[in-house]
């Protein structure tokens, strides 16, 4: 059996301590705090806040996922007490893979996870067929939920809205996170629409716009799960009531948001800002490398080989590797990824 986390072992240990403090002992104590503390543990893992990754998928030299790697990626990730994993999106490279490719990522995730923390599968595909497909099998492996991209090539609101719910109608038990970067759209507008969809719970939001950012925020006072997509923007994102943060340097840093997150609901800020900008100076040397390549590096780096990315994504140059190494000690990557 996989080991829990200190940190997850704590929220679980708080959920049993509650429930024998509020019960009265008898011959049902147990049953009764049994039935109890399975249902708040259910609760728990549908709460969905703090850092997670958007996790990266390996690839072998056959360029095959990875299974063995993507195991001791998600052990690795679990460590270091992520709150959670989001599946196959961008940083997953999701819309690169086929159907089976992302049902067996899906799946290997979440076997892998055991239930430790709640895992998101990115379902989001042109076809809305897929996408159901993918959500109905999310559901059946135990997903806590599911979420969507907008697809491509839709630019009116009510066809971004029959995509979303239908995909939420093939699985109306499971929460659905819409996935909102970029674009042409009133972000606020659409969300503010899909709230008619029952069991959509929230969004994942990439984008430097807080003033909107702020505002879906507050389109709900309960029930509400406002993820920042954008790492750089953590810190501000958190100032504004964001729920947590699902981002591809959480991969290899997570600490360091979760510290982020820290500071800013103890006020502290100058460390907060502190973090962010060492954090963003690290993002900004993989930036300059050419993202996908350099992340895929990076978890090298740390002992995943992750191979290369999916086409269009462009491989880092071997000729570039020992500067990318050199430049990422400059910014301070092995003490980040330590935290």
């Amino acid at each position: 059996m996989q080991n829990f986390c200190t940190c997850h072992l704590v929220k679980v240990c708080d959920i049993l301590i509650s429930e024998i403090i509020e019960t009265e002992f008898s011959r049902d104590c147990f049953a009764t705090l049994a039935t109890v503390s399975i249902t708040q543990w259910r609760i728990f893992m549908r709460s969905f806040k703090g850092v997670w990754p958007a996790l990266v998928t390996p690839f072998t030299a056959e360029d095959m996922v990875n299974v063995p790697v993507l195991r001791e990626l998600v052990e690795y990730l679990i460590n270091k007490c992520v709150d959670g994993f989001y599946v196959c999106g961008t940083t997953g490279e999701g819309i690169y893979m086929s159907v089976g490719e992302r049902k067996l990522v899906a799946e290997t995730v979440i076997a892998q996870v055991y239930g430790r923390v709640p895992t998101i599968v990115h379902v989001g595909c042109v076809s809305v067929r897929d996408a159901v497909a993918l959500a109905q099998h999310a559901q059946q492996v135990g997903a806590a939920g599911v979420s969507s991209i907008l697809p491509p090539f839709y630019n009116h609101a009510q066809s971004l809205y029959n995509y979303f719910a239908t995909i939420a109608a093939a699985v109306p038990d499971l929460p659905v996170l819409t996935y909102i970067f970029g674009g042409p759209m009133d972000a606020v507008a659409l969300m503010r629409e899909w709230l008619n969809i029952p069991n959509v719970i929230g969004t994942k939001y990439t984008g430097p716009n807080m003033y909107e950012f702020r505002h879906i925020v507050e389109l709900r006072s309960d029930n509400w799960t406002v993820f920042s997509g954008m790492d750089e923007q953590c810190l501000f994102a958190a100032m504004f009531g964001a729920s947590g943060n699902i981002g591809s340097t959480l991969n290899f840093m997570p600490g360091v948001y979760r510290e982020i997150h820290a500071c800013c609901q103890n006020g502290a800020l100058a460390r907060g800002r502190e973090l962010q900008i060492q954090a963003n100076k690290v993002t900004s040397v993989l930036l300059s490398f050419g993202f996908p390549g350099a992340l895929k590096e990076v978890m090298g780096i740390l002992g995943f080989d992750c191979g290369k990315p999916r086409l269009p994504n462009l491989p880092l140059p071997e000729e570039k590797q020992d500067s990318l190494h050199a430049q990422l000690e400059t910014v301070s990557f092995s003490k980040l990824a330590e935290m």
